[in-house]
């Protein structure tokens, strides 16, 4: 029955394309919960909701508007957070907020929601045609590319900044090169989840891969299937289940997390019983 479904174009392309989100959002995402900036790829997606919201109200193409404004807002914020003594939280607040503003403003002055606004707050991975397939896999593979050849000063970067500025690295360049990685991330990620579900397929994978307790490299590997099968398996569900994709991809990335959870409370609990029968 799932070998039929992948005779159809549209499942094919969606597939392919989601695929591809999956990785770049698991790669990037593993960054981001590590420098406890779980938020970061949701404030950068409202920010991408304001850009899209420009691009509909002036007419422009609106996945431009909304890399301009992602990648303005979070170079702005991180240059923001580096001269004043705002915390990385409070950063990334100001940056949701503002995304939202000015997406509502906007809507507002063009009266109301548009039918090409709905598909990005909720994405339409299963209508992408080929040369949005084609183009979201020369952007993911850029961004991966980019990824491995900064690894390792990342991971500096990710584990202790001061060290890593002491070891040599322009930390601040470094910043502002892996936030417009992250924007890039985010609104490539936008045709799969939607606007709205962003966080969820950035964050979800690496919380529940970390909760294993292995090493980086094993822990990226666990993120990556995680996110993949999310993504392969959410794809087939919606369509013999008539649900829309993204929630379908979202809600099997939080079954797995909350099994994981049961894992280990289970295993703590057997442990505990052994260790009470030994005393």
């Amino acid at each position: 029955m799932t070998l039929e479904i992948l005779g159809y174009s549209f499942i094919q392309k969606g597939l392919i394309a989601g695929v591809a989100i999956a990785i770049i959002c698991s790669l990037m995402g593993m960054f981001l919960v590590l420098r406890r900036y779980s938020l970061f790829g949701d404030a950068l997606s409202h920010m991408a909701f304001g850009g899209i919201s420009l691009g509909l109200f002036t007419g422009i193409y609106p996945l431009w508007t909304a890399f301009i404004v992602s990648v303005l807002g979070a170079i702005g914020i991180t240059k923001l957070r580096k001269s004043t003594k705002i915390s990385g939280d409070a950063a990334i607040a100001v940056l949701l907020v503002s995304g939202l503003g000015i997406g509502v403003l906007l809507i507002s002055a063009t009266g109301g929601f548009k039918v090409d606004l709905f598909s990005f707050l909720f994405g339409s991975i299963l209508l992408i045609s080929i040369e949005d397939m084609l183009l979201i896999l020369g952007i993911s593979s850029g961004v991966i590319v980019a990824l491995v050849v900064l690894r390792k000063q990342l991971l500096h970067l990710t584990f202790d900044e001061e060290q890593a500025k002491v070891s040599g690295i322009n930390t601040d360049k470094l910043n502002y090169v892996f936030v417009i990685l992250a924007s890039v991330t985010v609104i490539t990620s936008m045709r799969l989840v939607g606007i709205l579900l962003i966080s969820a397929l950035i964050v979800l994978p690496n919380i529940t891969a970390i909760m294993f307790g292995k090493g980086f490299k094993k822990t990226v590997m666990l993120s990556v299937s995680m996110s993949v099968i999310s993504v392969v398996s959410g794809i087939i569900l919606s369509y013999y289940l008539d649900l829309a994709p993204s929630g379908t991809i979202v809600m099997i990335s939080v079954a797995m997390l909350v099994g994981t959870l049961l894992l280990k409370y289970v295993n703590v609990l057997g442990k505990s019983q052994e260790l009470q029968k030994t005393v």
